[in-house]
């Protein structure tokens, strides 16, 4: 309506400025408006024309039918359910259906429920440019209902629910990517009920085939999650070998979830020693970092009286010389507490070297604040830290030197900065690298969570990571992932002592005889890189120097899940619907030619050019 108007205007200001000064006495003066009427209508419509004016009312067109293809329909073992959807919604289609999950697409004559996620916002924007609402139809366990209300105007959901089931699945598996075999580590697994309340069972820790531990879980009502403790001894050969938490319970109709599965490497001395002669929050938060995000076996050591050593996870004596003598065979070696326990720290070991010194009470600063992470090997994993969220920490009043800072730290944020954590290269300590923290509290960083845990991962995982570059990997890569589940994209971590760009890796699925390759290919001097996702299995990988063991889980749409959205009217999105535009209709053209013609024929007769 508006375009019309600003047309309407145009017209008559355009024929009032040409006609409204001339003389139309002499009886002429039918004439005279006639000529304006023709010359304001023929403006007009060319004003319309050149706008794309509406030519009708707006009416809404069909809705488009959408069909959720994800393996939830199949979790149960049966495919009633999907049938039931899938009747209804070629019952609704009045052209195409489109299936949607890992992507949108139209529905081919035998759609099958294979997708390993769902996701609806490519559907909401493919609508939108449609001008059409949408029916969706799904059982109600969408990954991103953020976009819902980005849905046109006028859509719905239809929610065809899961019949109520009995099963109990392990959604998380916390363990080391790395372990020394003969030590005892500490696993974490969180189990999740589906909608009826389950009897107790067993959860089973196993390593390549041969069972490690079990622990009987109590019953679980309807919905609930629950995270279960378990030490196990790791035992087995040197090299990667696959740990896998596997849950049974009595009346569990979906099996697929019932196992979940890492790659570890067993080792037969340890990559990393931590040992703390004041062991507090810092080492307990220090040690999943050292552990995970480096992958490294490591042992950890505690003393808990003047002459009395505990080993982590156990907590079994430990003689004082067996301590130093791991301290002095490790490749990188955490001395946390008092550093010169045994001796000046740079003899007491013989690889790479990180000294934890927390300040006392009379040697404390006071509360300082993170506020820069200057130009160092470890700051590029810190550029993305927001400094003002960060709690404060406590810091030695002898500042640490090195050949880079790797974090200042400031009173009230800004005055008075100092070093915090110093490093020095290879070529300065004697063939080795060693860093230096003056400080110690940055384990509220992790307490609090959220953004700034993730800044206690990256300072102390670089860390960590550039310690551990000069203990090469002779693997020029290798899984980088701890859990990993069919739809996600694999990633890898470039070997230390790799120098290729691109690196070919051959797998070879469990059960199989032919071999797959993969490029992976590190651009621009990357550590990690990614590539496209596998199905679920477990795969031999053979990369030049080594070889690797990548376990891909059943996808997560197998989970026990609440529906994360519910049926109803929904979106808000203005939906554009179906109108006619004037420049598709024909008599517009005519219209304007018609005008322009008549107003030419009675000039004419009145003498004008």
């Amino acid at each position: 309506m508006l375009t019309w108007l600003v047309a309407a205007l145009s017209g008559v200001g355009i024929a009032g400025w040409l006609y409204g000064w001339r003389d139309g006495g002499g009886g002429r003066g039918s004439l005279r408006w006639a000529l304006v009427v023709l010359r304001a209508v023929a403006m007009a419509m060319a004003v319309a024309l050149l706008f794309d004016a509406p030519a009708g009312m707006r009416h809404a067109l069909p809705p488009l039918i959408a069909l959720d293809a994800s393996q939830s329909w199949t979790r149960d073992g049966d495919t009633t359910l999907w049938h039931t959807a899938l009747n209804r919604a070629r019952a609704l289609a009045r052209d195409s259906l489109l299936v949607f999950g890992d992507s949108v697409r139209r529905a081919p004559r035998t759609p099958v429920p294979a997708d390993l996620s769902t996701r609806a916002r490519a559907l909401a924007e493919l609508a939108l440019g449609a001008g059409r609402p949408l029916l969706l139809i799904s059982d109600g366990e969408l990954d991103d209902p953020s976009a819902i209300p980005g849905f046109p105007s006028g859509s719905r959901i239809t929610i065809v629910p899961h019949p109520p089931v009995r099963d109990v699945a392990i959604v998380a598996l916390d363990a080391p990517r790395a372990a020394v075999s003969g030590d005892t580590v500490e696993l974490r697994v969180t189990v999740r009920a589906d909608s009826l309340s389950t009897p107790p069972g067993t959860l089973r820790i196993v390593l390549s085939g041969r069972e490690l531990a079990s622990t009987p879980i109590d019953s679980l009502p309807p919905r609930a999650e629950r995270t279960l403790t378990v030490r196990a001894r790791i035992a087995g050969p040197e090299g990667p070998a696959v740990l896998a938490a596997v849950v049974a319970v009595p009346g569990d109709v979906e099996p697929r979830n019932d196992t979940l599965a890492v790659a570890v490497d067993v080792a037969r001395a340890a990559g990393a020693v931590l040992v703390s002669t004041s062991p507090d929050f810092d080492v307990r938060f220090m040690l999943p970092v050292l552990r995970g995000a480096v992958a490294l076996p490591t042992r950890a050591y505690y003393r808990v009286a003047p002459g009395e050593w505990r080993q982590d996870g156990t907590l079994a004596a430990v003689d004082e010389r067996a301590v130093r003598n791991a301290v002095h065979d490790a490749p990188l070696a955490i001395l946390h507490g008092d550093t010169s326990y045994f001796g000046p720290p740079r003899t007491a070991t013989t690889g790479s070297l990180a000294l934890v010194a927390p300040p006392s009470a009379s040697d404390s600063t006071g509360e300082w604040y993170a506020v820069d992470a200057p130009a160092s090997p470890i700051s590029a994993s810190l550029a993305g830290v927001s400094w003002d969220s960060l709690p404060p920490i406590t810091v030695s009043s002898k500042a640490p030197h090195g050949d880079w800072d790797g974090l200042i730290v400031a009173r009230a944020r800004q005055f008075d900065r100092r070093p915090a954590i110093a490093g020095v290269g290879s070529a300065g300590a004697g063939g080795r690298r060693v860093v230096v923290v003056g400080a110690s509290g940055f384990w509220r960083w992790q307490f609090r969570g959220g953004a700034t845990a993730d800044a206690y991962v990256a300072l102390w995982g670089s860390i960590f990571d550039w310690l551990s570059a000069e203990r090469p990997d002779a693997r020029a890569a290798s899984p980088a992932e701890g859990v990993l589940r069919a739809g996600d994209p694999i990633r890898w971590r470039r070997g230390t002592s790799s120098h290729d760009s691109v690196v070919v890796a051959v797998l070879r699925k469990h059960g199989d005889t032919r071999d797959d390759s993969v490029a992976i290919r590190f651009g621009g001097g990357a550590t990690v890189a990614q590539t496209d996702p596998m199905p679920p299995g477990v795969y031999d990988v053979r990369v030049p120097g080594g070889a690797a063991v990548l376990v891909v889980n059943p996808s997560r749409e197998l989970l026990p899940r609440t529906r994360s959205v519910v049926g109803g009217s929904v979106g808000g999105a203005a939906a554009f619907g179906n109108q006619r535009r004037l420049r598709d209709q024909w008599w517009a053209y005519v219209v304007l030619l018609g005008a322009l013609c008549a107003e030419w024929l009675l000039r004419r007769r009145r003498g004008l050019r």
